[in-house]
């Protein structure tokens, strides 16, 4: 909202993605940050992740082939998708719009939301890697993918990531990529099987170590003066109608002129007092690392087995499956087995008994796919949430869609379809 008075002081709740992408877009409208975390800097969905910058695979999760394979496949407990069934209200809602918005027409016009997104996400990333007279910019780059990789086990299974694609260019995108055999797959990257017969190159796309990424980021907003607070379990937000108050357990307590959540998956419970009523539904995604006879030097995914995998220098980021329960639910080991099973087929040089850093981590999902970006019914709060799976790759942006919303400044165009006081699921 151009021409509001910025603010001194902030306090994001979050130390993920989008909490330090937001403290930092603040520090360059000269604000103070306080980020307060329950557990630190990546202690959610941000770490664990497969880290990929891809304008190409951006898309809305809702689709009309989630279905394809009916509900039997969504009960299965080893399968890409999984939903445990059990009484949930809020899981039933969110399942509802799930299926709502996977219908074509909605799919599309969500696909016209992501296309105009565009390669915005990646100018954020630039952004944030600048030294600015804020203070030094984030020190660990991205890394051009030279190109990323899709395997395939058939060329009919290639053929529903290129109808994807059509998609985008239909509704204003563009996809620059070029169609490989198995052979010249194998030839980029040997430790991919000869089960794999096709694949898709695809140009112009990122990706990051997120561990190390996030780990600079912090560095770059505590240099910049901002305090990050690890520990910190927030149990209520409290506008008192001149200032906002973040009241941790303890008793500890920290006011200042303005609170943006980026809880993540957490974001409903503290959320929905200020009038957010969008389900934000755990999306829990897998991961764990290997190291192979031949180390990839490329992302690599394998969209029918939703296997992402992502080169992190001395091992291996496998990382996969959708699973929809609740954020705080424990490792299942069996969907870390359900991963393996799908990348042996795709995979020689690899010992899957030796895994690491097993991981599992609560991507934060909206039913129509969209994030929840801005003001809610209080001038003091906001929130920055529910990217599904694209939380990494569009953290900068939402962080720079805040601080313009927050400061009074204008905001990217972008910024009108994430209303987090939207009507919906």
């Amino acid at each position: 909202m151009a021409g509001v008075a910025a603010p001194d002081h902030v306090v994001v709740v979050g130390a993920g993605f989008v909490g330090l992408s937001t403290a930092w877009y603040l520090q360059e409208a000269g604000v103070k940050v306080t980020v307060v975390d329950r557990g630190g800097v990546a202690s959610g969905s941000s770490w664990g992740n497969a880290g990929w910058l891809t304008p190409a695979l951006t898309l809305p999760i809702a689709e009309p082939a989630i279905f394809a394979n009916g509900l039997k496949m969504m009960l299965d407990p080893t399968s890409p998708l999984y939903i445990p069934l059990r009484a949930d209200a809020k899981l039933l809602r969110f399942l509802l719009g799930f299926a709502w918005h996977s219908m074509p027409k909605r799919w599309e016009a969500a696909m016209r939301i992501f296309s105009e997104i565009g390669v915005t996400g990646l100018d954020a990333f630039d952004e944030i890697a600048q030294r600015t007279a804020a203070g030094p910019g984030v020190a660990e780059q991205t890394k051009p993918a030279n190109p990323f990789l899709t395997g395939f086990t058939s060329f009919k299974d290639r053929d529903s990531l290129l109808h994807e694609f059509e998609m985008i260019e239909k509704t204003g995108g563009n996809v620059e990529y070029e169609l490989l055999t198995g052979d010249q797959l194998r030839g980029i990257e040997p430790t991919l099987s000869d089960n794999v017969a096709a694949g898709v190159a695809i140009k112009n796309q990122r990706y990051i170590n997120p561990p190390k990424f996030m780990a600079s980021l912090a560095e770059s907003v505590i240099e910049r003066g901002g305090d990050i607070i690890g520990a910190f379990n927030v149990t209520d937000i409290r506008d008192n109608k001149n200032s906002v108050t973040v009241i941790g357990s303890e008793g500890r307590a920290i006011t200042a002129d303005h609170v943006v959540l980026a809880t993540g998956a957490w974001m409903t419970d503290m959320a929905k007092k200020f009038g957010v009523n969008v389900v934000v539904q755990a999306g829990r995604g897998y991961s764990f690392t290997v190291e192979p006879e031949h180390m990839p030097t490329h992302p690599i995914y394998f969209p029918t087995q939703r296997v992402a995998c992502t080169p992190l220098g001395d091992r291996f980021r496998i990382a996969g499956t959708m699973e929809f329960r609740d954020v705080n639910h424990k490792l299942e080991p069996k969907r870390i087995e359900a991963i393996v099973a799908a990348a042996t087929p795709v995979y020689k040089g690899i010992n899957w008994e030796h895994r690491k850093e097993e991981w599992v981590g609560g991507r934060p999902c909206t039913a129509d796919g969209l994030p929840l970006i801005g003001r809610t019914g209080s001038e003091r709060v906001s929130v920055g949430g529910g990217h599904g799976m694209w939380g990494v790759a569009l953290g900068p942006l939402t962080g720079k869609i805040l601080a313009a919303q927050i400061t009074g400044q204008d905001a990217p165009a972008i910024a009108r379809h994430f209303n987090p006081l939207r009507k919906g699921f």
